[in-house]
């Protein structure tokens, strides 16, 4: 981390409050909590840096392969004019392209890779000549206009609100430039992005065309144009496309047609507030709420996303932190209805669940948001690849008795290519501040550099969480530094495992959190479920964090009719599976009884090192293995709930 790029930051930051500063309707925040970007912070991590690095060295040539096979790369070059062919594939595969580069960007951050930089040179070049002169952007119609596939529709446009995503693909776009800018410096790609948005805004508003695109997404991504640029009409865009939702006199649904609900599209925000529809959709529309909310502080946005959120919170989440659990329409069911074999829980899900939980904890600054995004992080997001890195589930069930591996690709592709532009952008998340507070809300090892006033605090986190509860932040700086840590405090390690009733551990945890400075311990006021330590921090002061790690045994809200009965276990945030191939091959005929032992251990050389438990009672003995560490090993059943009876 140089102090050039601790001072670019700097400055960006200052630009953006400047923008944000709208004072005109008197929706806006004087002050946000900004996360420190992944281009600041440096991840050297015993459980994520192995993860981050198959991820660069084994998932992005993979995708970027599988792309390559399938006609989405060329799909850009025939575009462009520059290979013959007709377009090949779904009409938004031109998404899958621009999230393997996002990932590519992030990756090329944490190691700098020049074949890779040459790479994406090319391909982005094929982006560029693929758009056309007024910046429109979407390979299907240039190359077939006079046959578009059935999803496209005869004109620019015309299906936006059903299934066209020519405004999706290019929501992922924007994305991808940012990301792409952030860590080159380059701006070929955010120049694309720029021109199209451009046309974006010409082409919807007021007096203009009022459509809302059926699969969200620009709303992110037009957010964070807004943020590298300070272009106002970018966030505006993405609020009108946020407001037209559930107008009838702005598009052409009918109140009667179910893709209203399919697509969020039932009622204008404002009246909303449960989570329905395709649980992705829903997951990037509500990111992109939070998004505009956390910068202008609309009431209205706030309300109604805080209602949502909560819906899901108290009866739609998943103990792994995954939603949608409806198979039909990838959607969220009704409350409590949370099946287990025939659960979906797509990958993709699972990232905007991520996604829409950070953006929350930024709106408000709650850890209870946190909370959930590690559970998700540890368990419905790492499920979705396997250990190899070039193996992905779609749905992610929570009881498998057969089809119960990973797949390579997908004609559908989305979740591959969000897992890997989700991977390497881990660093992103862990800290954050607000003037003078710094917020440490995940538990990996790590480097960054925080400016407090005008100086600068160096932050080096050393864990082997999530294994250990032990955390260690050693503090660098030239001279004393006035400034706020707030340290999160995990649900898991106070007696609660989601922010809601609707799990609970079977007994109460006896373990204590202990904090201590230099090896003192210290008094601390809790706030928002983070401990709070003021004071002037010294060069070399250390920070110790340690957490209770018991094997947790998990109860559901006895409205949850599939879990009845049965208990589940987990230890800090990592939810755990059985799987036959450890339990003489039968796992989902496996009973507990109420006094059973667990005896914890941690294998280095077993499934690339993890924790697994063994449970011992008067019936037989059984293993257990981290959920997101299933399917690793061939053909298994597996469950993550088990019977229990005294």
């Amino acid at each position: 981390m140089n102090t050039y790029r601790l001072i670019l930051s700097t400055i960006a930051i200052i630009l953006f409050t400047q923008c944000a500063k709208r004072a005109a309707d008197g929706k806006v925040s004087e002050k946000i909590i900004s996360q420190v970007p992944f281009s600041e912070v440096k991840v050297q991590d015993l459980f994520w840096s192995p993860r981050i690095e198959t991820n660069r060295k084994v998932t992005i040539p993979f995708d970027f392969q599988k792309c390559q096979e399938t006609g989405r790369l060329d799909n850009f070059a025939i575009a462009a004019g520059l290979k013959s062919g007709k377009f090949k594939g779904k009409v938004y595969d031109d998404s899958d392209v621009f999230k393997v580069i996002e990932g590519a960007s992030y990756s090329w951050q944490q190691t700098y890779d020049p074949e890779l930089d040459a790479y994406l040179d090319s391909l982005i070049n094929w982006i560029a000549s693929a758009q056309e002169p007024d910046g429109y952007l979407y390979t299907a119609r240039t190359i077939n206009s006079d046959s578009l596939p059935d999803m496209g529709g005869s004109e620019r446009w015309q299906k936006i609100h059903r299934f066209s995503h020519e405004l999706y693909n290019v929501g992922h776009m924007y994305e991808a430039a940012v990301a792409h800018y952030q860590t080159t410096n380059k701006r070929d790609l955010l120049d694309v992005a720029i021109k199209n948005a451009d046309l974006i805004c010409k082409t919807f508003g007021p007096g203009k065309l009022m459509g809302v695109p059926g699969h969200q997404e620009i709303e992110i991504g037009l957010v964070r144009l807004y943020k590298v640029t300070g272009d106002e009409k970018y966030l505006d865009m993405a609020e009108f496309f946020i407001d037209q939702r559930g107008n009838a006199a702005g598009h052409t649904l009918s109140t009667c047609d179910d893709n209203i609900y399919y697509a969020q599209d039932h009622v204008p925000l404002v009246r909303q507030n449960k989570a329905v529809g395709h649980a992705v959709r829903a997951g990037y529309f509500y990111t992109g709420i939070a998004d505009v909310a956390s910068i202008t502080k609309d009431k209205s946005y706030i309300n109604a996303i805080d209602k949502i959120w909560s819906d899901v919170a108290t009866s739609k989440l998943y103990l792994t932190g995954g939603i949608g659990s409806v198979r039909h329409g990838e959607a969220f069911g009704n409350p409590y209805d949370l099946p287990n074999e025939n659960a979906y829980n797509e990958t993709c899900a699972a990232v905007v669940n991520m996604l829409w939980n950070h953006r929350m904890f930024l709106l408000h600054g709650e850890s209870k948001y946190m909370d959930v995004f590690e559970r998700t992080l540890y368990n419905g997001f790492l499920s979705g690849v396997s250990l190899s890195g070039d193996r992905f589930f779609y749905p992610n069930k929570l009881l498998c008795k057969s089809d119960c591996q990973r797949e390579p690709w997908f004609e559908t592709s989305c979740c591959p290519s969000n897992v890997v532009r989700f991977m390497p952008s881990i660093s992103g998340y862990i800290y954050a501040q607000q003037d003078k507070d710094i917020f440490i809300n995940l538990f990996i090892g790590s480097t960054t550099q925080v400016g407090v006033a005008d100086k600068v605090l160096t932050i080096t986190q050393r864990t082997d969480h999530p294994w250990d509860g032990n955390v260690n932040l050693v503090i660098e700086t030239e001279a004393p530094v006035e400034a706020i840590f707030r340290i999160r405090l995990p649900g898991w390690a106070v007696n609660q495992p989601v922010p809601s009733d609707l799990y609970n551990y079977l007994k109460p945890s006896q373990g204590k959190i202990e904090l201590l400075i230099n090896d003192l311990p210290v008094d601390y006021k809790m706030e928002y479920g983070y401990a709070v330590v003021e004071r002037a921090w010294q060069n070399n002061d250390i920070v110790t964090l340690n957490l209770p790690m018991e094997v947790k045994t998990v109860i559901a809200n006895s409205q949850v009719k599939e879990d009845s009965g049965k208990v589940a276990f987990e230890r800090g945030p990592v939810v755990y599976c059985f799987e036959g191939i450890d339990n003489e091959g039968q796992a989902t005929d496996i009973k507990m009884s109420s006094d059973v032992s667990k005896d914890y251990a941690f294998e280095s050389d077993f499934l690339q090192g993890i924790g697994r438990i063994v449970f011992k009672d008067k019936f037989h003995q059984s293993l257990a293995i981290p959920y997101y560490a299933r399917a690793n090993r061939g053909e298994s059943d597996m469950t993550v709930w088990v019977p229990i009876s005294d």
